[in-house]
């Protein structure tokens, strides 16, 4: 879009995080999850912040919590509205009484224009973090401490976007850091250093999710000067919208020492200012979640091709795309787990793994009736036994990968391949499980989830 305007091409620079076309919010927050949880018990909460959620009246945290087998008495809800929705839900967290542990999962995927500046500034991701009120970790060292939390309610509109609108309509750039951002911040994050008890000088880490120059105006007013402002990804990534204050928090934490101080601020519609402090007696982190995840990248080489997934571009597709897929609720219902959880069976006789699971045990030696056990499939890694990439079938992203996929753990299964490019599959190629939209019905605007292999 160059041709467009000399500030196109002028900022055209680095890279940023699109989604593929069956990857939205709630895929986001369940793979964020996902290495969030791993060796952790199940938290009893589950809060998703987002301003994308795809569906306005069903609970997209619930379908989250499906989708990573939580108990039923896990209790769940959608927060958004604002950009800084993941720093309120953090904070409040936190400030529960009752000692359940939190899951609080930032995801955004929001859409741009064609053409306009926040095509080159917008990314998607999602970010989850596992909140202990109190002193005890669950399933793990603390990474950080949450000392202090101040919030300043002001409804300053520097962009916005009406109910049933698609993008995002924003103000002038200097309206928005001159009066918002340059008046709101500095008292509300004076407010948060008091109550936490420490000057600005003892601040190593800070986290603005701001424009750079709009940061650094924050910084000198403040007194910020020594502390380290945290990289805002956005030639990585991009500006993620909710997710954006904790993308650039993993960052930060990915880069303090035991003992320091971060200061971590969520802007939209007011401000959040929460203080952290890594733990001294914490050990320097070897695992880099944010790193390991912008590392596994998968370039998407075609404009055209990103403008059809996320639906700025009508294509035909000829006519195998013209069919009906209306989902069936009941089965949807008794099957969720299997579905959506993606649990299988085990025999406790011969420990043969299936899905979908079964009375009787698919082992000719076997054949035990009422033997299977529930057996989670989606963390188990597989290899690909055999596969098809047809021209034939109606796809999204043509070809339509799918082939038989044996599980580490015992079985096969006939999936999807995500995320393959034509003559990129081979024979046992290594793969691991992702939650993904298994297709659309558009007659009645609703989506079906379902797992996929990707290459691990």
């Amino acid at each position: 879009m160059g041709w467009l305007s000399a500030p196109n091409a002028r900022i055209a620079a680095g890279e940023r995080a699109v989604c593929n076309w069956d990857e939205d919010a709630v895929t986001l927050a369940v793979e964020a999850a996902r290495t969030c949880l791993a060796g952790s018990p199940a938290p009893g909460s589950l809060v998703l912040a987002s301003t994308t959620l795809p569906f306005s009246d069903r609970s997209n945290a619930t379908l989250v919590a499906t989708a990573l087998d939580l108990p039923a008495a896990t209790e769940t809800a959608d927060l958004g509205g604002t950009l800084r929705a993941a720093t309120t839900a953090l904070a409040q967290a936190c400030r529960r009484a009752d000692g359940v542990h939190t899951l609080v999962v930032g995801a955004d995927a929001r859409e741009a224009r064609p053409g306009s500046p926040e095509e080159m500034e917008f990314g998607a991701a999602a970010v989850a973090l596992l909140v202990a009120p109190g002193t005890h970790a669950v399933g793990g060292p603390v990474l950080a401490e949450v000392r202090a939390s101040t919030h300043h309610a002001a409804d300053f509109v520097d962009h916005y976007r009406m109910h049933g609108e698609a993008f995002d309509y924003a103000f002038e750039e200097r309206w928005v850091r001159d009066e918002g951002i340059a008046k709101l911040l500095p008292a509300t994050i004076e407010r948060a250093l008091a109550a936490a008890g420490i000057g600005a000088g003892e601040v190593q880490h800070c986290v603005l999710p701001v424009a750079a120059a709009a940061a650094q105006r924050v910084v000198r007013a403040t007194g910020l000067e020594r502390a380290q402002l945290t990289d805002a990804q956005r030639l990585t990534c991009g500006d993620a919208g909710v997710a954006q204050p904790l993308v650039m928090l993993a960052a930060a934490l990915e880069a303090a020492n035991p003992g320091d101080n971060i200061l971590l601020v969520g802007f939209g519609q007011g401000v959040d200012v929460l203080v952290l402090r890594v733990p001294r007696d914490a050990k320097p982190a070897r695992h880099r979640p944010l790193q390991a995840a912008l590392a596994r990248r998968h370039e998407e080489a075609s404009y055209t091709r990103y403008l059809s997934h996320r639906g700025l571009l009508a294509v035909d597709f000829g006519k195998r795309a013209e069919r009906d897929n209306r989902s069936a609720a009941s089965v949807m219902w008794r099957k969720s787990r299997q579905v959506t959880g993606f649990v299988g069976g085990r025999c406790s006789a011969c420990q043969t793994v299936q899905y979908p699971k079964t009375h009787v045990c698919v082992n000719p030696a076997c054949r035990a009736q009422d033997t299977q056990e529930d057996f989670r499939l989606a963390e188990l890694s597989g290899r690909v036994k055999s596969f098809t990439e047809d021209w034939q079938a109606y796809a999204p992203r043509p070809p339509a990968v799918y082939g038989n996929i044996e599980f580490a753990g015992g079985g096969n299964l006939l999936m999807e391949i995500a995320d393959a490019e034509a003559g990129e599959m081979k024979v046992d190629t290594p793969v691991r499980f992702v939650f993904r939209i298994k297709d659309v019905d558009p007659l009645r605007a609703f989506r079906r989830y379902f797992w996929k292999a990707t290459r691990a």
